[in-house]
């Protein structure tokens, strides 16, 4: 099934900890979660690429509730729902996709830049927030979320 031109669904379902567990819920989720993806990709992930002429890979997109457990995510994530993914780029840093995406009209709800290693983005039906944020790890372990104005 295609969420877009170029987003196969398989894309946003797609988890090595999901598979290496066994975890088959995690490819057949609720029409409502699919209907959230087709959004997601529809009104940010496409029009993203379709941007920068370049592939958009993402390294994560809807999660059930027990691979987000097994990845350490928030109880409260937009993969649970749908409304999320974790992207990157093979031709821009982190930094540059981060700073490409808060800088552009995209309609996202949340941008994360986390650790230098993905930037997390979402999208919200009923309007975006246009929050964005930074995750990094203090010397305790825990994540922390910085306000990027």
């Amino acid at each position: 099934m295609q969420l877009t031109k170029n987003f196969p669904l398989r894309e946003l379902l797609r988890s090595q900890t999901a598979t290496r567990w066994g975890y088959e819920e995690q490819f057949s989720p609720e029409p409502v979660i699919i209907d959230n993806l087709r959004l997601l990709c529809e009104h940010v992930l496409q029009p993203l690429r379709d941007r920068l002429g370049r592939a958009v890979f993402v390294n994560s997109g809807y999660r059930s509730p027990r691979v987000n457990q097994a990845v350490g995510g928030s109880k409260s994530s937009q993969h649970l729902t749908g409304h999320a993914a974790d992207i990157e780029t093979g031709h821009l840093s982190i930094e540059q996709l981060y700073q490409r995406i808060k800088n552009s009209d995209l309609p996202y709800d949340q941008l994360i830049q986390e650790f230098n290693q993905w930037v997390h983005v979402s999208f919200n039906p009923q309007g975006g927030r246009r929050q964005c944020l930074r995750a990094t790890r203090g010397q305790d372990g825990k994540v922390k979320y910085s306000v990027d104005i």
